[in-house]
């Protein structure tokens, strides 16, 4: 259950990586997915496709992870409900605001009734992971916040030599 982040094993875990453009204006909004077990990552990266470790994005630059005990039927459960909604959103047509990487993650969580839930929703999951999430080391911080810092920091110039 180790988190392996040279390898690109993240066992048990929900993962974030940042959406150039939309994550630059607003780091809390990116891209979701869901490892199995062994740390291998699905995420729904476009429509009827669910990627394994290939997130549509790039690497993971945030990780939670969750605890395999709070599944009734342990990492076999986990892997069952994690390959239950790949093979669901696999059929799925992608939808920026409604069916998204977020809702695959919501449905695998939900079929394993994580943590005695099945309410998990794209919101629930997107806080979750921006509020318990580690970084994948230093450079993960700045691929989610450097483009964001530049941002601000350009207005801010902007600002105070144009007024």
């Amino acid at each position: 259950m180790d988190i392996r982040s040279d390898q690109h094993r993240y066992p048990f875990c929900i993962l974030w990586t940042p959406i150039p453009l939309i994550s630059w204006l607003f780091p809390f909004i990116g891209h979701i997915g869901i490892a199995t077990s062994k740390g291998i990552i699905r995420d729904f990266a476009g429509s009827n496709y669910v990627s394994e470790d290939n997130m549509a994005f790039g690497w993971p630059t945030l990780y939670h992870q969750l605890n395999p005990e709070k599944v009734n039927g342990g990492s076999e459960a986990w892997d069952n409900s994690v390959a239950e909604a790949s093979d669901e959103y696999k059929r799925r047509l992608h939808n920026l605001f409604l069916d998204n990487c977020h809702s695959h993650v919501s449905l695998a969580l939900n079929t394993m009734r994580y943590d005695g839930k099945s309410n998990w929703n794209n919101f629930r999951v997107a806080a979750d992971i921006n509020l318990h999430g580690k970084f994948v080391g230093f450079c993960g911080f700045l691929r989610q916040f450097l483009p964001f810092s530049l941002i601000l920091l350009i207005i801010a110039f902007a600002l105070f030599f144009l007024v």
